[in-house]
């Protein structure tokens, strides 16, 4: 099987065990490394970084040096470690699908899992937070392998349920840690804006580097119905009848500006934004940790 194929939603799909989809998508991300930019990530990524003006060439690794033929030195514990955590959006419009093999929320909880595979295996400690209209519950963020199965098992066993509020479980959580860290979150948005954004500025504003991925049904981009059909709400039942034709094209500017709201603001305050949807092979969320990661190494 290609790198590329282990990273399609609809083979995913086919993996019912989460622990082993994990490894099926970091396994088909890291093939897909080889021939990127990112070749040398187990190296640089992991327990070592670039020599750099400055650094003393004592501390080479000339081990490192004989495989890549770059200069590498080793990372102290306070450069290499930075704590995560995973934060899962509840709400039951997160179990929305139409025409794809996973709903928004099954997509969000395996790149989730992927992100707690990459973590740990890097030796970075990963945390769980659930949400809906508050804080449901947490999983400290450990380091050690055997955690790695109990995230998973709290992973594998959540449920989209009932209504959400962002902005305040957000501000629940920042008030939680202690710490600097890197907070993932996964949601659709599906509420206003303006909260949600003051939310993330505070968690900016408390040190803390920030990942949103903003995850939508591919229907839900594409709005590919015709006719007359009726939608409805998923947290407030509430149902309207439109023509699709006819309204196709506002609504695709509506999401559109949407997702350039968050986009805009993301980027003013330092937030790295992933704009997702469930058609999307998974290594674009996976380059994005990377990236980030990156930037703090």
């Amino acid at each position: 099987m290609s790198a590329e194929k282990y990273l399609k939603p609809e083979v995913i799909n086919q993996i019912k065990r989460l622990d082993l989809r994990a490894q099926f998508v970091v396994k088909g991300f890291m093939q897909g490394l080889h021939a990127s930019p990112f070749h040398g990530f187990s190296v640089e990524f992991s327990e070592h970084r670039r020599y750099s003006a400055g650094d003393d060439p004592k501390d080479i690794d000339w081990l490192v040096f004989a495989k890549t033929d770059k200069y590498y030195v080793k990372k102290f514990e306070a450069e290499t470690n930075i704590t995560g955590y995973l934060v899962m959006d509840l709400s039951q419009s997160m179990g929305y699908t139409y025409r794809q093999e996973l709903t928004k929320f099954d997509y969000a909880i395996c790149l989730a899992a992927s992100l707690g595979y990459l973590m740990i295996h890097q030796q970075d400690p990963v945390g769980l937070v659930t949400f809906d209209e508050k804080v449901r519950a947490s999983l400290p963020a450990r380091s050690k392998r055997s955690h790695l199965g109990n995230l998973l098992s709290h992973l594998s066993q959540l449920k989209p349920a009932g209504a959400t509020d962002i902005a305040r479980s957000l501000i629940q959580f920042a008030a939680m840690l202690k710490h600097r860290s890197l907070i993932m979150i996964f949601s659709d948005l599906l509420v206003d804006p303006a909260p949600v954004i003051k939310s993330l500025h505070r968690l900016r504003h408390g040190g803390h580097d920030v990942i949103l991925f903003h995850i939508l049904d591919e229907a839900e981009v594409s709005f590919p119905f015709n006719g007359m059909v009726e939608l409805e709400e998923p947290e407030t039942s509430e149902k309207i009848q439109v023509d699709a034709n006819s309204f196709r094209e506002d609504y695709q500017q509506e999401i559109a500006s949407f997702r350039e709201e968050y986009r805009r603001e993301c980027h003013q305050s330092g937030i790295d934004y992933v704009a997702l949807d469930t058609s999307m092979q998974f290594d674009t969320a996976l380059l994005e940790y990377l990236q980030s990661r990156r930037s703090r190494c």
